[in-house]
């Protein structure tokens, strides 16, 4: 089934865009549609478009990408943006779906929304993977200032400007970076700046509450965000979690690695029962 994008109003007064693809897995019939779907979770101010390069080198599961609410095509609400309003949302789509628990691949912020939504919602998540996923965002971010100072409409030459605080070890094709310039765009600035205080002002999910769902956790060893010895920190918060270090990788695994990350997620899916 070719992929179908859908416009869900949820139970928390927000409507979704929402990417659903149906597949099977493979000629040998490993996996059918009744193993639970994985849901993708953007990073601050991108889209499911962000995972468009990872998608079709997922085992054949079911897909749901949404656009997070204030990005992509979804509603740009006035309110909304904490940390556990954003995971309730998610919450709030598996419902829509009828789906009792998905899998959750979570980019950079998009895993620690992931990691909220394991707190908060325990029994909707099967297993849980961290793609540059932080420890902690509490605090006022580096680049909060610049932020600050946003016009509206956001600026695509700032936006462009912007990808530099991610260095780049890997080569990414420069449309799939062009994407992620449109996805900033689409972005209000009051969005982009309430976006990132939700973040910042959230208690950090391993603070909040346990994470009890098998994690896989994927970090860049070049990573100029995160650290090693958080990473290796949010690993023991985790009982049922393991680390995994890509050495030659920055923050950005998501643009970078896709091919590994495919690998990496697959091999963690079929040594567990989901």
């Amino acid at each position: 089934m070719r992929p179908e994008v859908r416009s869900i109003r949820l139970r928390t007064g927000v409507s979704l865009a929402c990417l659903i693809e149906d597949r099977q897995r493979d000629s040998s019939g490993a996996g059918n549609l009744t193993d639970t779907p994985l849901l993708l979770v953007h990073a601050w101010t991108e889209s499911r478009g962000s995972f468009d390069r990872l998608r079709p080198l997922l085992a054949g599961r079911r897909v749901v990408a949404p656009d997070l609410r204030g990005h992509g095509d979804s509603d740009k609400t006035e309110t909304g943006y904490s940390l556990p309003e954003v995971a309730d949302d998610l919450a709030a789509l598996l419902d829509a779906l009828a789906l009792p628990k998905a899998v959750v691949i979570g980019s950079s912020s998009g895993g620690y929304v992931g990691q909220q939504l394991a707190v908060s919602h325990p029994e909707r998540v099967a297993a849980l993977v961290l793609i540059g996923s932080p420890l902690s965002l509490h605090g006022r971010a580096p680049f909060a200032d610049e932020v600050d100072q946003l016009p509206d409409p956001v600026p695509e030459s700032w936006v462009r400007d912007s990808l530099s605080w991610f260095t780049l070890f890997q080569p990414v094709p420069k449309e799939y970076l062009e994407d992620r310039v449109r996805d900033g765009s689409k972005v209000p600035a009051r969005i982009w700046k309430s976006s990132l205080a939700g973040l910042g002002n959230a208690v950090p999910p391993t603070e909040a509450g346990e994470i009890l769902a098998p994690t896989l956790i994927l970090w860049g060893g070049r990573d100029d965000l995160l650290s090693r010895q958080d990473e290796e920190t949010l690993a023991q918060r985790i009982p049922q979690s393991r680390l995994r270090i890509y050495e030659e990788a920055g923050h950005v695994l998501l643009w970078e690695n896709p091919e590994q990350i495919s690998s990496d997620v697959n091999r963690f899916l079929a040594d567990i029962p989901v």
